[in-house]
C-alpha cells in the first residue's frame, strides 16, 4: 500500500462519512488474521499502517520472562539484555519487526475487501438511518416483483416487503404498478435494513387524508379514531376546535374530491366520516352511519350502549356480517348491542 490509499481513504471519509481511522484499524485487524494463515499462527503479532505513507510494518510481540518456555510467544530477561540493553523488565513486552517480503500484496488484497465492505455497511446504515425515522409515514414505491404472494416494493436504493397479511384482500399488484404504502416497521438485517410495508394498516388511511386534506395536516382537523377492515369499510371519526370549521366537509372537500383521491387509492373502499363527539351517546348514534338511531342508553361502568333504531334500518344498523356494527365499537371503544324498534317493545 502507498499514499495514493491513504489519499482514497481521506476521499471515502468526506464521501461517505466512513472514519479513515477505524478503517485503517479494521484493516490492520484483517491483517494480523491474514499474516497467521500465511506466516505463522503461533506468533502474537501486531500490525502497523503507517496513517501518512500507507507502509505496512508487521511485529512480532513477546513477553519478557525469567524462563522460556515458548520460543515464539517469549523472550528471557538475558536475551532481552543483550539485544535492548537494560530496556525491558519481566513482564515487559518486546517487538521484533518480521515483515515478509510479499506482505504488501497480501496487505493491499485485504485493504479492499475491508473498505468494500465498510463502504457497503455505511450505505446500509445510512438507508437504516433514513427510513427508521419514516416509520408511520406513507411512501410511495414501484412494485418491482411479486413471489409467492410477497410483493416487493421499490423505494430507491432498498426494497419494501409487502407480506399477504398487510395486503388489501383481493387486490392485484402489477411489475411497474406505483403504490403507496405505510410504513409498519424497519428493522436491521443481515443484508441491509429491513423495510417492513402495509396496504391494511388503518395508519395509511389516516397518512391519505393528511395528504389530501390541509385541514388535517395543519392540525385544525383533528383525526381522533379510525376503524378501518382494509379493503371493504373504513369509519373515521373527525373532530375541529373551531366551530368555524366543518370537519366533515373539511375531508370530503370541494364536489367529494378529497375522499374520493382517499377512496381512489384504495380501490373503492367505502369510507364513512363521521363527527367525533366527547358525548358517548352522540359518538355512538354517530359512529353508526349511516343508519338512523332512535335512542341510545350506555352503561359506563360496562362501557355498553344499547341502541334502539328503526325496523327498516336494522339491517343497515348491523350491516353486511355485522360489519358495520363491528366497525363503530372498535371506533368507539364502546360495546354496541344494535335492536329493532319493535325488538325492544317485545322486551
Amino acid at each position: 500500500m502507498n499514499g495514493e490509499f491513504i489519499e482514497a481513504l481521506d476521499q471515502l471519509e468526506k464521501e461517505k462519512g466512513v472514519s479513515k481511522e477505524i478503517l485503517i484499524e479494521t484493516i490492520e485487524a484483517a491483517l494480523v488474521s491474514g499474516y497467521k494463515k500465511n506466516f505463522g499462527s503461533y506468533q502474537n503479532v501486531r500490525i502497523q499502517i503507517d496513517r501518512e505513507t500507507g507502509d505496512v510494518k508487521v511485529f512480532s510481540q513477546k513477553k519478557v520472562v525469567e524462563e522460556v518456555e515458548d520460543d515464539f510467544l517469549e523472550i528471557s530477561l538475558e536475551e532481552s539484555k543483550e539485544k535492548f540493553g537494560g530496556k525491558y523488565e519481566l513482564g515487559d513486552v518486546v517487538e521484533f519487526e518480521v515483515t515478509p517480503r510479499n506482505f504488501g500484496r497480501i496487505a493491499a488484497q485485504t485493504a479492499k475487501q475491508v473498505v468494500v465492505q465498510r463502504i457497503r455497511e455505511a450505505e446500509r446504515e445510512v438507508i437504516f438511518g433514513e427510513f427508521i425515522n419514516k416509520e408511520s409515514e406513507i411512501v410511495t414505491g414501484l412494485v418491482a416483483r411479486v413471489n409467492k404472494g410477497v410483493v416487493y416494493v421499490s423505494l430507491g436504493k432498498v426494497e419494501g416487503v409487502l407480506n399477504q397479511t398487510e395486503q388489501i384482500p383481493g387486490e392485484v399488484y402489477e411489475i411497474g404498478q406505483r403504490i403507496k404504502c405505510y410504513i409498519l416497521e424497519v428493522k436491521k438485517g443481515s443484508k441491509g435494513p429491513q423495510i417492513i410495508l402495509s396496504r391494511s394498516h388503518p395508519g395509511l388511511v389516516k397518512r391519505l387524508f393528511e395528504l389530501e386534506v390541509p385541514e388535517i395536516y395543519d392540525g385544525v382537523v383533528v383525526i381522533k379514531s379510525i376503524s378501518r377492515e382494509a379493503g371493504s369499510r373504513t369509519k373515521i371519526a373527525v373532530y375541529s376546535d373551531d366551530e368555524n370549521i366543518d370537519p366533515i366537509g373539511s375531508c370530503v372537500g370541494p364536489k367529494g374530491s378529497r375522499v374520493k383521491n382517499v377512496v381512489d387509492e384504495l380501490k373503492g373502499e367505502k369510507i364513512d366520516i363521521i363527527k367525533y363527539s366527547d358525548n358517548p351517546e352522540e359518538f355512538i348514534l354517530s359512529s353508526l352511519s349511516p343508519s338512523k338511531v332512535l335512542s341510545v342508553e350506555i352503561d359506563e361502568t360496562e362501557k355498553s350502549a344499547k341502541v334502539i333504531v328503526p325496523d327498516y334500518q336494522l339491517s343497515l344498523a348491523i350491516g353486511k356480517e355485522g360489519q358495520n356494527a363491528r366497525l363503530a365499537a372498535k371506533l368507539t371503544g364502546w360495546k354496541i348491542d344494535i335492536k329493532s324498534e319493535s325488538q325492544a317493545n317485545k322486551i
